[in-house]
């Protein structure tokens, strides 16, 4: 899900320029004529699912009911680390290098990670005053500054909410287990501090990406028991019972007994119970956005690098080309474009931040991939995008085959490097249970999906023949 706000009387003029030329851009572009550059904040959660906000009371609040909702936002990468190379970037994984979390040049991690050319610097250049408080990349652990960037409070490695190290500004600094070291806090303070922080007259740039709710899940002091009463998952693809015509890696999976079935709901539970300190901190920072008279003119997005599965077609985890995976929430308050809340249904990607930003700020950002978003806040688009690319490499034995795949409006088309391939009508199976792809009555689909592929998939993965 995607979500985008802004207050305001009346939309302010269309702009001359646009940010992003890349294969993605096209139609109308977006911006505006402005007496002062926005700020910009992106609230970037790990690994949240798209079905989950409406946990988050100051979220729904502060963004969702004050904004438009994209109700079809995605990734198009599902890893964390291929995932913000994307949002730093506005280009695909077969662009920035970066197809896998795993630190292995050339192909993952933070090493492949070429950082010369960024949202960040471009901002800066542009006058921006810019932060980053939370998590970088998968790999990156190093007292390391990337370009761009003039607060620099980054948490070295891992997934942790405790006992951990981070960067402050190239000084590594250690935290323990006291409560006051919970890393969802420790961030938010920061990121807090920066707004207040921030010269009145200077534009600022906030990128606070903090663990949750990604595991291991440890709640905040006080939160554990918050969600003791929660619901199970249960939606038809839970536990699938024939996964006859999906591929060997979901063939290969047992049924889930009731032992895993019970971590299963136990770890949601727990991530559900992530998500109230980090709502307490987007509170904290829309707080701070109006105490220092930012707040009417700050482009604001929350949104996560990818969701997770919790035990749909016998799965866990991400990286996977289904629904739980890629698609994720995605909000933006900006008030000086939205005049009321709404709920729009385009495909809108991660692929699109960086290219917004850029838009928002009056800069070009020639090499991105994606679209400015822009348009669609003020509602003076004209044509969007009808379809897009997913990519996965797989650099090891086992596990999910390197694949490429073509999500449309209506279909989901997956070809794996090993030859195997899934269709989903998702009108008629939005579960995605099942598989179409041998079905004569969607030949055509098939033939018109499959040539899609081959020109959004290019380059492809490597070591991947389409």
């Amino acid at each position: 899900m995607i979500i985008v706000a802004w207050f305001g009387t009346s939309l302010p003029a269309q702009p001359a320029g646009a940010a992003g030329s890349g294969s993605e851009q096209g139609g109308d572009s977006g911006g505006s004529i402005r007496s002062g550059l926005p700020d910009i904040v992106l609230i970037l959660s790990d690994d949240q699912r798209w079905d989950t906000l409406w946990s988050m009371p100051n979220v729904e609040s502060e963004i969702v009911s004050r904004g438009v909702t994209f109700s079809n936002g995605f990734v198009v990468n599902a890893s964390c680390c291929p995932s913000r190379a994307t949002i730093l970037t506005g280009q695909y994984s077969h662009t920035t290098g970066v197809y896998t979390n795993r630190s292995r040049k050339p192909y993952g991690g933070f090493d492949a990670f070429r950082d010369g050319s960024t949202i960040a610097t471009a901002l800066r250049s542009a006058g921006y005053r810019t932060g980053l408080f939370g998590k970088y990349l998968n790999g990156y652990n190093d007292t390391y500054v990337p370009p761009g960037w003039d607060r620099w409070f980054a948490s070295n490695g891992g997934d942790q909410y405790y006992e951990y190290e981070a960067n402050r500004d190239g000084v590594s600094h250690t935290f323990g287990s006291d409560p006051a070291d919970y890393s969802t806090d420790v961030f938010g303070r920061a990121a807090v501090n920066f707004i207040e922080q921030t010269d009145p007259s200077t534009p600022l740039f906030l990128y606070f990406s903090p663990h949750a709710p990604h595991g291991p899940a440890v709640p905040a002091p006080g939160d554990d028991t918050a969600f003791s009463a929660l619901d199970p998952s249960r939606p038809p693809s839970y536990n699938e019972r024939d996964v006859a015509d999906k591929p060997w890696y979901v063939r290969r999976q047992p049924r889930i007994d009731p032992q895993r079935k019970a971590g299963i709901d136990a770890f949601r539970q727990d991530q559900y119970e992530t998500l109230i300190d980090l709502d307490r901190q987007v509170g904290a920072i829309v707080a701070a956005l109006d105490a220092t008279n930012r707040l009417s003119n700050t482009l604001l997005v929350y949104a996560s690098d990818n969701g997770l599965l919790w035990g749909e077609h016998r799965l866990t985890g991400k990286g996977v080309p289904y629904e739980e995976s890629i698609r994720v929430p995605f909000a933006v308050r900006y008030d000086r474009w939205i005049n009321q809340p709404s709920i729009d249904e385009h495909l809108v990607l991660n692929l699109d931040l960086a290219p917004t930003f850029a838009d928002a700020a009056g800069i070009d950002l020639p090499q991105a991939e994606g679209r400015s978003l822009l348009p669609l806040l003020s509602g003076t688009s004209r044509r969007w995008r009808n379809r897009f690319l997913v990519e996965h490499l797989n650099l090891g034995v086992g596990g999910v085959p390197t694949y490429c795949a073509v999500r449309s409006e209506r279909y989901a088309w997956i070809e794996y490097g090993n030859g195997e391939e899934e269709l989903y009508d998702l009108r008629r199976d939005p579960f995605e249970l099942t598989n179409r792809a041998v079905r004569p009555r969607y030949r055509t689909a098939r033939r018109h999906l499959s040539r899609a592929l081959r020109r959004l998939c290019r380059p492809p993965p490597p070591g991947y023949t389409v």
